[in-house]
């Protein structure tokens, strides 16, 4: 029998990892470009590719995870991770670097989807207020990572940095070969007619693209912030970047908070609380002419965004439990479409106007986010506790 405490620090754990994994890349790309000597578009095409890898992780987890278990999952995970990370670091290849940042992204989907469902599963009470914890550790990796780059850079050369949390990365497998997880739900065969089934889920497909909406705006603000706050507020790159990083801290530590506000309040209300303070700081950003009300503008941005996924998902994880894995694969699919679908869009406003449009892009995806929260309150109202 598992412990539940430790499968969830095992939860925890790999999600910090998950963290740095997906910085990692934005932390040192001034490197790599420099050190292939590649333009802005070649450029671009490098950042394009990890997304690529998550969106693919995204989609093959939960069938997987419901048949063999979350164990196996997790740890291949990790070492597919690894290898990426350190093949990106030391080659010398261009076609190499695209592999490796590919299986990277891809060790980093499964990851993520990995553990918010095995969250899910493990948590007959409170999904959501766990999910929410569970969060904090991606935010601690995602603040980490640059923080670990920036003070270690002074001494030693990046791949050398990269190396040394890929040995730490090393001995949380070696731990989680000896913790106990949840037997497979499914160990006699992929439940592939179920998961078509899910296909056609109303409440599934609502859920979906609310997080299509959620992962979008939180796409836009993180690609698209430091060229909104100079373009609006004349900020130079570094305040600019503090804004930004106190946006991830203002999501990280309510996500801390929120879970203890889950088992008080109703996960329903708290959401359309979250999504009015998410409007209310784009507007405050979108009327900024100063660095200060842009800055606490996007901080309440952040404390808004932090509810989305931990609520969302813990609906997923409450009507799906039999197939949580793959039903939370979908949902994840969708999501990571919608930033990439999103964000292109508002790439193509941005070329014919101009980035300060971002918060009026922000306020209409979480208008939709509201009216589609509606629904799915119609939808499963009677079939789980709000």
């Amino acid at each position: 029998m598992y412990k539940r405490n430790q499968v969830f620090a095992v939860a925890c754990i790999a999600l910090l990892q998950f963290g740095i994994i997906l910085i990692t890349l934005g932390s040192i790309l001034p490197s790599i470009t420099a050190k292939f000597g590649l333009d802005e578009l070649n450029a671009g095409k490098l950042v394009s590719i990890l997304p690529a890898g998550i969106l693919f992780g995204s989609l093959v987890f939960g069938p997987v995870a419901d048949r063999y278990g979350y164990k196996v999952l997790l740890i291949v995970s990790i070492l597919v991770s690894i290898i990426g990370l350190e093949g990106l670091s030391f080659t010398n290849s261009l076609t190499v670097l695209y592999i490796c940042i590919f299986i990277t992204g891809l060790g980093g989907g499964i990851i993520n989807g990995g553990t918010n469902a095995l969250v899910a599963d493990i948590s007959a009470d409170y999904k959501d207020a766990n999910l929410s914890l569970l969060g904090v550790f991606f935010g601690i990796g995602a603040l980490g990572m640059p923080l670990l780059l920036g003070v270690l850079s002074k001494f030693y050369q990046y791949p050398v940095i990269i190396s040394g949390v890929c040995v730490l990365m090393l001995l949380t497998v070696l731990y989680f070969l000896t913790i106990k997880f949840p037997s497979p739900k499914h160990s006699q065969g992929f439940p592939v007619t179920e998961g078509i089934k899910l296909l056609k889920e109303p409440a599934l497909l609502l859920t979906g693209f609310f997080l299509f909406f959620q992962s979008g705006v939180e796409g836009l603000i993180n690609n698209w912030t430091t060229t909104f706050m100079k373009l609006k507020v004349n900020a130079v790159q570094e305040d600019a970047l503090y804004a930004l990083t106190f946006y991830v801290v203002g999501l990280t530590l309510t996500r801390l908070v929120l879970g203890s506000l889950l088992k008080k309040m109703s996960s329903f209300t708290l959401q359309l609380i979250s999504l009015l303070l998410i409007i209310s700081g784009s507007v405050l950003i979108a009327y900024s002419y100063s660095y200060p009300p842009a800055f606490a503008g996007l901080i309440i941005v952040g404390i808004g965004l932090s509810a989305g996924f931990p609520i969302i998902l813990g609906y997923v994880g409450q009507l799906y439990e039999k197939l949580s894995g793959t039903a939370f694969s979908i949902a994840l699919v969708i999501a990571l479409a919608g930033n990439t679908i999103i964000n292109y869009f508002f790439g193509i406003i941005a070329h014919h106007y101009t980035a300060a449009k971002l918060p009026f892009l922000v306020i209409a995806c979480v208008v939709g986010m509201i009216v589609i929260l509606f629904f799915i309150k119609h939808k499963i109202a009677k079939r789980i506790k709000l």
